[in-house]
């Protein structure tokens, strides 16, 4: 690896752990949300139509900036992704966190590194490298440490939580795959603008479908956690993660992205009173190692 392209790739961490970061806030967000009663549809259309702006905003300037012919297949590529990725991915995780916590939320969407790896091996043909696979099972080992005492929780709603959260997971990994071969070529500014856009009148068109007038009756406070939600925990986020898949590719990414959990325990225990034990202490270190040992090798490659 050149000198050069060190920084490069050290820079694409950062941007994914980022990311990470703050994603993981959405989880806190949403739920702080549903204390006002508001349904899923309708919060992630508020979320949405905050976003949707922003998103409009980097399309246009990115074509002003690099215009591009556009080949056959490309926007129907970039609807499907926005579809898969971002509205699918979203309101499956929205529907789920009406039933789990914040935390356990946190840690089934962070099964996406596996679910990467796995659907890079099997679609793409890439080899998984042994240190990877050792990253993964460091990393797993905490964040079962992190979340057991939430596994050992009986709620008659949780498996129905923990699957509509895994089906997010697993859409939004097929995503990142796919997204992966296409940055390359379109852009991360561009395809993220456009497959947002997408989700974002996805979102928009599915809560006016199902009740137009529920948008109109919400309180203040969750239009402001909505104002929240839709820049800082979503369009910042977003931009961050396609950048750094850029530099250091989806499967790094995604596991970089296992920091969100850890934002997720702080979080959760500041600002919705959930308890930290020892556990999560000793389980919220080993994931930080796992994460550096995978940082440390990618710099080798």
């Amino acid at each position: 690896m050149t000198g050069a392209a060190t920084p490069s790739r050290a820079g694409g961490f950062a941007l994914a752990a980022t990311g990470a970061v703050l994603f993981s806030a959405k989880a806190i967000i949403v739920k702080l949300a549903y204390r006002w009663q508001v349904d899923p549809a309708t919060l992630i259309a508020m979320r949405m139509l905050v976003a949707l702006p922003f998103f409009a905003a980097a399309a246009w300037w990115i074509g002003r900036r690099a215009p591009m012919a556009w080949r056959p297949g490309d926007r129907l590529q970039v609807v499907v992704l926005g579809l898969l990725g971002y509205y699918l991915a979203s309101y499956l995780d929205f529907l789920g966190l009406q039933y789990i916590s914040a935390g356990l939320e946190r840690i089934i969407l962070y099964l996406n590194p596996t679910l990467v790896l796995l659907i890079s091996a099997l679609a793409l043909r890439r080899p998984v490298r042994r240190h990877e696979v050792i990253a993964l099972a460091i990393t797993y080992l905490g964040v079962f440490l992190v979340f057991a005492h939430d596994v050992r929780v009986e709620g008659a709603n949780v498996p129905l939580g923990g699957l509509l959260v895994f089906a997010s997971a697993l859409s939004y990994a097929i995503y990142l795959v796919v997204s992966g071969q296409m940055v390359k070529r379109l852009g991360p500014v561009r395809l993220t603008a456009w497959a947002s856009i997408v989700a974002s009148l996805a979102c928009i068109g599915q809560a006016l479908v199902l009740d137009a007038g529920a948008l109109l009756v919400q309180p203040a406070p969750v239009w402001w956690l909505s104002l929240l939600n839709g820049t800082l925990c979503t369009v910042l986020p977003v931009f961050l993660v396609m950048f750094a898949i850029d530099r250091i590719g989806s499967a790094a990414a995604a596991q970089t992205g296992m920091l969100g959990p850890v934002s997720t325990i702080a979080l959760g225990a500041l600002l919705l009173g959930e308890a930290v034990s020892g556990t999560q202490v000793l389980g919220t270190a080993i994931v930080l190692a796992g994460i550096f040992f995978l940082t440390r090798q990618q710099r080798r490659v």
